[in-house]
């Protein structure tokens, strides 16, 4: 075993269950059990792509310490967020940065890759550094059969990071949910709009973007 994979697989202190790095609503979480994940940190994660341990073109993320594999983009899915690109792109201007299936560190052990992400200007900023939780005006994750991973695992994550706004384009239930004010680790408003409504975020009230348009219906 190489000395880098050594520094990867050897024993650190874990993050405690029910903290904002840790959720205990993470599903299939083994802590107690036993046998327990090795949890790894944001920089241990970006250093396992540098030295060549994850594969620069694997779709993967840092989910509370653990590298969770992301499903396959199918071509609904990768339509979805190519609409969502040209709309807040066109409707925010230089308002917003929009990032598409890029990387936002939430916390120690955690950095997820949503679909769409908008951040606070100016974008020369996120040259020196990974964009934070803090940097967040909203996020968006299209879900198809990422559906139980989007609600159960990361909606609580970004809430516990204190993301203002999550939106879930749910193209099971062809809807989208908008999920505000987050508390502990938890969203306390929630509401969806279907075909023929329209969603428009709370910081840019002013941008009203049509659900047909998102769905593709």
């Amino acid at each position: 075993m190489s000395t880098e994979l050594q520094a990867f697989t050897s024993t650190t202190d874990s993050p405690a269950i029910g903290t904002a790095d840790t959720p205990a609503a993470f599903p299939g979480h083994t802590s107690g059990a036993l046998l327990q994940p090795r949890q790894f940190t944001v920089e241990e994660y970006h250093r396992m792509g540098e030295v060549g341990i994850l594969d620069s073109d694997e779709r993967v993320e840092l989910l509370v310490g653990e590298i969770i594999k992301m499903c396959p983009l199918g071509y609904a899915h990768i339509a979805c967020v190519n609409m969502l690109n040209f709309l807040l792109v066109t409707s925010l201007g230089n308002r917003a940065i929009v990032s598409v299936q890029n990387s936002v560190r939430l916390n120690t052990y955690s950095e997820p890759e949503p679909d769409v992400a908008i951040f606070h200007p100016p974008a020369d900023v996120y040259r020196q550094r990974m964009p934070a939780a803090a940097d967040v005006s909203w996020l968006i994750e299209v879900a198809d059969s990422s559906l139980l991973k989007d609600i159960q695992v990361k909606l609580p994550l970004y809430a516990a990071a204190g993301i203002p706004e999550v939106w879930i384009v749910n193209l099971v239930e062809q809807r989208i949910e908008v999920y505000t004010q987050p508390v502990n680790g938890a969203y306390q408003q929630q509401r969806s709009a279907g075909p023929g409504e329209a969603v428009a975020p709370q910081t840019f009230a002013d941008v009203r973007l049509s659900v047909n348009q998102i769905l593709g219906l």
